[in-house]
């Protein structure tokens, strides 16, 4: 029975990364746009390239102003600068850092005009506010975006509790909060592997979900999860970064 229950849970799996893929191309198919766009960001955030983000940026700002009803467009322009952000980040620069956090703040509170009830835009929303609390001063961003994390993960998870991002940014929730804000290793951890098992092929996740895993003391299986990752996607610089903390 348990055998039965793993091989059905995992074509479920196989199923539900099989229509996303088909839609997705569909998507792209129909919009040659919106794919260019991606294929650009999709670069962008594997090797955190602020080069190849800043023409994945100017392509989307482009459909923005062309399109400024669009709310699919402002939302892949605020993916942009949130990896932007942390492109710059990475190498020290954390005043255009912080300008491209709110740049990305701003274009996904612009896509939520557009539809209110995309789960994608509101979990990105809630990790957008809890990176701003790690740019905070002092005790005053905690409280000022903690709410407002729970808050956007919380209509997420109303508006579509079987999204992979959904629960990648719920993770991160979990994971970054201090104990007596709601931080719980544990349950970040559970959200992370729902993450990956509703989207088996996201590399990011895989590496969420190995911090989660380092931080409880499980050392092989944050190794083993970061493995996996590499194995997703062997440019991941995120990846690579992460592996080299040990």
């Amino acid at each position: 029975m348990c055998r039965l229950f793993r091989v059905l849970h995992c074509s479920l799996a196989q199923i539900v990364l099989t229509v996303f893929l088909t839609a997705s191309c569909l998507a792209q198919g129909a919009d040659p746009e919106l794919g260019q766009g991606l294929r650009l960001l999709d670069d962008g955030r594997t090797l955190l390239d602020n080069a190849v983000l800043s023409q994945a940026r100017d392509h989307f700002t482009r459909l923005t102003q062309q399109h400024s009803d669009n709310a699919v467009y402002f939302l892949e322009l605020a993916r942009v600068d949130a990896y932007r952000c942390e492109a710059y980040s990475v190498h020290g620069d954390k005043k255009n850092a912080e300008r491209a956090l709110d740049a990305a703040i701003e274009n996904v509170q612009q896509s939520l005009k557009g539809n209110e009830k995309s789960a994608y835009a509101h979990s990105l929303l809630a990790d957008l506010y809890g990176r701003k609390i790690s740019f905070g001063i002092g005790m005053f961003a905690g409280p000022k975006f903690g709410p407002k994390v729970q808050a956007e993960n919380k209509r997420a998870l109303e508006l579509d509790g079987s999204n992979a991002r959904v629960f990648a940014s719920l993770g991160r929730q979990y994971l970054n909060a201090p104990k007596m804000f709601g931080g719980d290793v544990d349950k970040a951890t559970e959200s992370f592997r729902k993450s990956t098992q509703l989207d088996p092929q996201s590399d990011e996740t895989f590496v969420w979900l190995a911090m989660a895993l380092r931080k409880k003391g499980d050392a092989a299986g944050a190794e083993q999860a970061l493995q996996e990752a590499l194995r997703l996607n062997p440019r991941s610089a995120l990846a690579k970064q992460t592996a080299g903390k040990k």
